[in-house]
């Protein structure tokens, strides 16, 4: 059953970690059928209740799914083995549009804004038992908020949107419960609820977003919460409309217990209107993150929300790490008053590059998705042949299944590092890669 693998330890902790060594070194393969406790037990000389807690440790960590009578198995992707892992590295000539870097030339510099925090601080020194908000960062925040239509709530300062995201998940499920999650959707979100002992349901989409009548099956089907992309959806670059958003708030309001997340990490770098969907369910959050527009390194997002689901953010990051540095609140506040970015324009560096690639693609048979953002995704017959063969031709792309639980096989196309140049020639290789296909969803 476990092949030359074998599972040690006396308390439950250790049987639990040898299995997810075995499961980190691939001498556990995902959906590898586990020894039944009894068994396992008798073989290790410990107690079945102590298997047992193993056990449970071992789901709700996300790494082992069990069935009834059929018993405990390695998930399918394991919460230790996470989605990055599943990437094409670049050799020396291949270009990468595989990352999800935005281009580099289009951030702003930072060494101003650290100058203004450092020098605020000098003056007003960050210390113990200060608010968590810098005053500056807090009221930017707001405002932008505020004329985005984003209801009124506390705020948290938060190290990214994922860190937003855990914490929310975590304040209000427990495992075993189900969350509605795009699909395709961003890898780490699709990683992250496993890893919290949660289920994920997946909701297909299509450049509008998530479908109402999925969301809605899925809410039926008993997820707790939901999790959408506004803008810039990772993958597909996936805009929720007004349209679309006024149809999702109307299945919201259907099931008014549901946990809403918003992510709107396309902020300032997209020019299509934002239009959350926060307001019909009792506990709902926004996250806001400064990574795409203002540099993935300074990990600052900013989150709102109902009173009670900031509440128990805050508290539970008081006894973490306490607060998100003020210092780099400071910074990205001099950044946002200081216009350092034109959204304007930097959404329209992003638009010319994807537009194009997408009506390149066009022209060639191959249909492709990318409303918004910085990628482009196109659907394939054949992932891991489409990727094989681009990388032949001198193009490393992201393999579609580091997006998708069961939709269509695709790839994505990151194209921040692409010149007006690359475009045709990408095109081409990628239309020989996949060869024509009938257009579809992506949902």
């Amino acid at each position: 059953m476990l092949g030359e693998y074998r599972i040690v330890g006396r308390r439950a902790a250790e049987i639990a970690a040898s299995v997810e060594r075995g499961v980190g070194s691939g001498d556990l393969e995902p959906g590898q059928l586990l020894s039944p406790m009894r068994e396992l037990a008798l073989d290790l000389g410990v107690n079945p209740n102590t298997v047992a807690a193993a056990y449970r440790t071992l789901r709700e960590r996300g790494v082992i799914e069990t069935a009834g009578r059929r018993g405990s198995r390695i998930r399918p992707r394991p919460a230790s083995t996470a989605r990055g892992s599943i990437r094409v590295d670049a050799p020396p000539g291949v270009r990468n549009l595989g990352e999800g870097n935005p281009d580099t030339a289009l951030l702003p510099p930072l060494h101003d804004a650290f100058a203004a925090a450092a020098r605020h601080n000098a003056e007003s020194p960050g210390l113990y038992g200060q608010s968590p908000l810098d005053p500056a960062f807090a009221r930017l925040a707001r405002e932008a908020m505020d004329a985005d239509g984003v209801p009124h709530g506390p705020l948290a300062a938060t190290s990214g949107s994922l860190d937003a995201i855990e914490r929310v998940l975590a304040a209000h499920l427990k495992p075993g419960d189900a969350v509605a999650v795009e699909d395709p959707g961003w890898g780490s979100v699709l990683d992250l609820v496993p890893a919290l002992g949660l289920r994920a349901l997946p909701v297909a989409l299509d450049d509008d977003g998530p479908l109402p009548g999925e969301v809605e099956r899925a809410l039926a089907a008993g997820a707790r919460a939901i999790v959408v992309t506004d803008r810039a959806q990772n993958p597909t670059g996936a805009v929720v409309g007004r349209e679309r958003a006024g149809r999702l708030r109307d299945v919201l309001a259907r099931f008014p217990g549901t946990l809403l997340i918003e992510d709107d990490h396309g902020h300032a770098i997209v020019d299509q209107p934002l239009h959350p969907l926060a307001g019909v369910s009792d506990h709902w959050a926004f996250v806001r993150s400064t990574a795409k527009a203002y540099g993935p390194d300074l990990r600052v997002a900013v989150l709102t929300g109902d009173a009670v689901t900031v509440d128990r953010v805050l508290g539970r990051q008081s006894l973490g790490p306490g607060w998100v540095s003020r210092l780099l609140q400071r910074a990205v506040a001099e950044l946002w008053a200081s216009g350092a970015v034109d959204p304007i324009a930097v959404a329209r560096a992003y638009a010319d590059r994807r537009d194009a690639l997408v009506d390149a693609l066009a022209r060639r048979g191959v249909p492709a998705h990318g409303r918004s953002g910085m990628n482009v995704w196109v659907p394939v017959p054949d992932e891991t042949g489409a990727v094989a063969r681009l990388l032949h031709a001198g193009w490393a792309v992201a393999p579609g299944a580091r997006f998708r639980i069961s939709a269509p096989p695709a790839v994505r196309l990151t194209v921040s590092a692409l010149t007006e140049a690359d475009i045709e020639p990408l095109a081409a290789a990628v239309a020989s890669a996949v060869g024509p296909m009938p257009v579809r969803s992506h949902g």
